[in-house]
C-alpha cells in the first residue's frame, strides 16, 4: 500500500459556496499554517471536553493565538449523555460572557458529541458564525465531523433536534488517535466498516485483509481507512447535502443502532457499538428479504465481530424496538424505512414489513 501515515491528504467536499477541505495527516492540528486560509475573525472559541482538553487544547490554542486576537476555551462534560440543551447552553454562556461578536469562529476539538454541539451552537449564535472541526476520535474523523449534520439528543430519540451546518474546514490528525481508548477506536471502526457494504466492495475486501493492522493502530492503515472513508462520504454528501435521497445510505445500521442507544439510555453503549450491532441486524434483514446471499450477510457480521463490536442486540423486546424506530428520521408516513444492502458496495433505502423486522430482531437477540 502506497499510503504513508506521515503524508498529508486533502479530500474536498464540493458544495458550491459551502465547499471545504478535509485535511488528513499526522501532527497537523497544532500547526498555524493549517488554518491560514480561514477567513479573518476577531475571536476563536475552542470547544472541547474534560477528556480531550487536557491532552490537546493548549496546543490548538497556541496555534490559534498566532492569528486571532482573542482565544477562549469552553470545556464541556464528556459523553453522549451530555448531548443536551443544558450542555449546549454552556457554549452560549461562554461566548456571551467573553463578549464574542459575529466575527467569531468556533473550533470543535473532540469526538462526535463535541463536534455536533459546536456545529449546532455555531448555527445559532448571533444567527450564525463559522466553525471548524478538529476531530480526535476515529468515529468523528471518518463520519460525524464530515457533512454538516449537527444536533443534540432528545429523551425520545437520538439527534432529533439539529440543523445542517457545514464547517469551514475539517482537520483529521491521525496522531490524536494514539491517546484514544481501545474501546473508542473499536467503536470508530463501525463507521469505517459501513462504507464497504454501502459504497465500495473493494474497500470491504481491504478491510477484511487489514483489520488487524487497524486494531493495532498502524499509521499507514489508519491513513488509508480515514482517507477512503472521507472520499466516500464526500461523494455522497456532494450529491445529497440534506439527505433527501442518496445520503440516507450513510445510515446503514443506524435505525437499529439509534434504537439501541435510546432504549438502553444514551451512553450505555457507545454510538459505534450500537451501529456495529445495527449493521449486523440490517445485513441479516437484507438477506432475509432476498437482497443478498446469506453468505455475504455472514461476511459482514464476521467483520463486525472481528473488530470487537457486538452483533447480538440487547434484549429490549421487539415491541420496544419498533416503538423506538418509529421516530427515526428516515420514517415516512408512519413507515419505518431501513438501509439495506442489495449487492456488495450498493445500498438501498426501503420499507420492510413489520413481521420481517420482528423476525430478524428475535433472531438477533432482541
Amino acid at each position: 500500500m502506497s499510503t504513508s501515515g506521515s503524508t498529508q491528504h486533502r479530500v474536498s467536499i464540493a458544495l458550491d459556496a459551502r465547499s471545504y477541505d478535509i485535511v488528513i495527516g499526522t501532527d497537523v492540528f497544532a500547526l498555524p499554517s493549517t488554518y491560514e486560509a480561514l477567513p479573518d475573525a476577531t475571536c476563536a472559541a475552542l470547544v472541547s471536553n474534560h477528556t480531550v482538553a487536557p491532552l490537546y487544547a493548549q496546543q490548538l490554542a497556541k496555534a490559534l493565538g498566532e492569528r486571532y486576537r482573542k482565544v477562549i476555551q469552553v470545556v464541556l462534560p464528556d459523553g453522549e449523555a451530555h448531548k443536551s440543551w443544558q450542555t449546549l447552553n454552556l457554549i452560549f454562556d461562554a461566548l456571551l460572557a467573553a463578549g464574542c461578536d459575529r466575527k467569531t469562529t468556533l473550533f470543535a476539538l473532540g469526538g462526535g458529541v463535541v463536534g455536533d454541539m459546536t456545529g449546532f451552537a455555531a448555527a445559532c449564535y448571533m444567527r450564525g458564525v463559522p466553525y471548524v472541526q478538529v476531530p480526535t476520535t476515529l468515529l468523528a474523523q471518518v463520519d460525524s465531523s464530515v457533512g454538516g449534520k449537527t444536533a443534540i439528543n432528545h429523551p425520545m430519540g437520538k439527534n432529533m433536534i439539529g440543523v445542517f451546518n457545514q464547517p469551514l474546514l475539517v482537520v483529521a490528525d491521525i496522531a490524536t488517535l494514539t491517546t484514544l481508548p481501545q474501546r473508542e477506536l473499536i467503536a470508530g471502526l463501525a463507521e469505517v466498516i459501513k462504507y464497504g457494504p454501502i459504497a465500495d466492495g473493494a474497500f470491504f475486501v481491504w478491510l477484511e485483509a487489514n483489520l488487524d493492522a487497524l486494531l493495532a493502530r498502524d499509521p499507514a492503515a489508519l491513513a488509508h481507512a480515514i482517507k477512503r472513508s472521507c472520499e466516500i462520504k464526500a461523494w455522497v454528501v456532494s450529491q445529497d447535502e440534506r439527505e433527501t435521497g442518496l445520503r440516507a445510505i450513510l445510515n446503514f445500521g443506524h435505525t437499529f443502532g439509534h434504537a439501541i442507544e435510546a432504549g438502553l439510555g444514551f451512553g450505555t453503549w457507545l454510538h459505534g457499538e450500537a451501529v456495529g450491532c445495527g449493521m449486523a441486524i440490517a445485513a441479516q434483514l437484507s438477506a432475509n428479504v432476498g437482497l443478498i446471499p446469506a453468505a455475504y450477510a455472514l461476511r459482514i457480521q464476521r467483520l463486525i465481530e472481528r473488530a470487537g463490536l457486538p452483533v447480538r442486540a440487547p434484549a429490549l423486546g421487539v415491541q420496544r424496538y419498533q416503538q423506538l424506530m418509529s421516530v427515526d428520521k428516515k420514517a415516512e408516513g408512519g413507515e419505518t424505512r431501513f438501509v439495506l444492502i442489495e449487492a456488495p458496495g450498493k445500498a438501498v433505502l426501503r420499507g420492510v414489513p413489520d413481521a420481517d423486522v420482528a423476525t430478524v430482531l428475535r433472531a438477533c437477540g432482541a
